[in-house]
């Protein structure tokens, strides 16, 4: 995995598990100009499968290949981050198998990939110098996976059976999440909370 971060001011901030030679390889070969993942994600908000992007180009095809020899794997899930204050994060995870055994990893953690993204993100926000505070009382942990739940489209009962909590806690979070973040209604609160780069889909 690898988690890329920029901030507001276009510092930037990156940790990862790929070895060392690979990140002197992409740093001296310039790859940020050509990586498929870089390009395809910079405009995107949902996640996107390696297999989504465009490989097509020469420059493309002998990347793909370098980073294969140095580990990176052939299959991969990039989960574009947007942060309060025009900060941008991309939160990666690669591995080589097959297009079906890739397929039902994805299926089945995905909603966990998104999750650690997002407190990724939320520490890197907290780690960011000269970050402008929060304006809303912060939400609590259960409150940011209650509303990223509901923003990818979990209804109430698939919640509360993955979180383990009853349907009356969980309308505990949503009241609460709701009230700090000003919001009308659920749908508002979990837009509030897209917007200002709380949660991510």
């Amino acid at each position: 995995m690898i988690y890329h971060w920029v901030n507001a001011k276009g510092a930037e901030t990156g940790v990862g598990t790929y070895e060392p030679a690979w990140v002197e390889t992409y740093r001296r070969e310039n790859y940020i100009r050509v990586d498929p993942v870089i390009l395809g994600c910079a405009q995107a908000f949902h996640p996107m499968d390696w297999k989504q992007l465009d490989w097509s180009s020469k420059a493309a095809r002998q990347f793909q290949a370098d980073a294969i020899a140095h580990g990176v794997g052939n299959q991969g899930l990039s989960i574009p981050i947007r942060g309060p204050n025009g900060q941008y994060g991309l939160f990666t995870v690669s591995h080589s198998a097959d297009d079906q055994a890739w397929a039902e990893f994805i299926e089945t953690h995905r909603r966990d990939l998104i999750l650690i993204a997002h407190y990724f993100n939320q520490k890197a926000i907290e780690l960011e110098p000269e970050r402008v505070p929060e304006t809303t009382q912060p939400l609590s942990p259960r409150e940011l996976e209650t509303l990223t739940l509901l923003a990818v489209g979990y209804n109430r009962a698939q919640i509360a059976r993955t979180l383990n909590i009853s349907e009356h806690t969980l309308r505990v979070y949503v009241e609460s999440a709701r009230f700090k973040l000003g919001a009308m209604n659920t749908t508002h609160a979990v837009a509030n909370a897209l917007t200002r780069g709380l949660i991510i889909l």
